[in-house]
């Protein structure tokens, strides 16, 4: 066995540990933040006894990202679909929020990249469930990934 691979795979080893640390440190902290976030703008609520549509888009918002970091926690992997929902929503929210201040060419620029990124999002979708990734193909027979019976 040669020393030099020996100590390059330790030393790999070592810095794959250090990245996912920081990794899981980086979403512990996006998460807490996010759940203040939540916090506050239900404090604003509150203090205002009434709840506007815009409040329950940006209460929406801070929801996918949980998800999206526990889905990252559940299963290792983060779909890039996760994002995309977020963009939409948060255009949505923007939509709404500004649509007296907008121009029609806006109004149309911001619903078409929504659209856009809906199709994406149909496309990704597709192409994992017709071409899937050699780790979905190896699992048992019986596990179909993504799909609820």
């Amino acid at each position: 066995m040669d020393i030099r691979s020996h100590t390059f795979d330790r030393l790999r080893r070592v810095f794959s540990r250090g990245l996912d640390l920081v990794e899981y440190l980086g979403l512990m902290v996006i998460g807490i933040a996010t759940a203040v976030a939540m916090y506050h703008e239900v404090m604003v609520m509150v203090a205002a006894s009434r709840v506007q549509l815009a409040d329950l888009l940006l209460m929406f918002l801070y929801l996918e990202v949980l998800a999206m970091i526990g889905q990252y926690f559940k299963s290792g992997q983060l779909p890039v679909r996760f994002p995309m929902y977020i963009a939409i929503v948060a255009l949505a929210r923007y939509l709404i929020l500004d649509i007296k201040e907008m121009t029609e060419w806006r109004m149309l620029a911001v619903a078409t990249a929504m659209f856009l990124i809906a199709l994406g999002v149909l496309l990704i979708r597709y192409g994992h469930v017709r071409f899937p990734y050699r780790e979905d193909s190896e699992a048992s027979a019986t596990e179909k990934p993504f799909v609820k019976e």
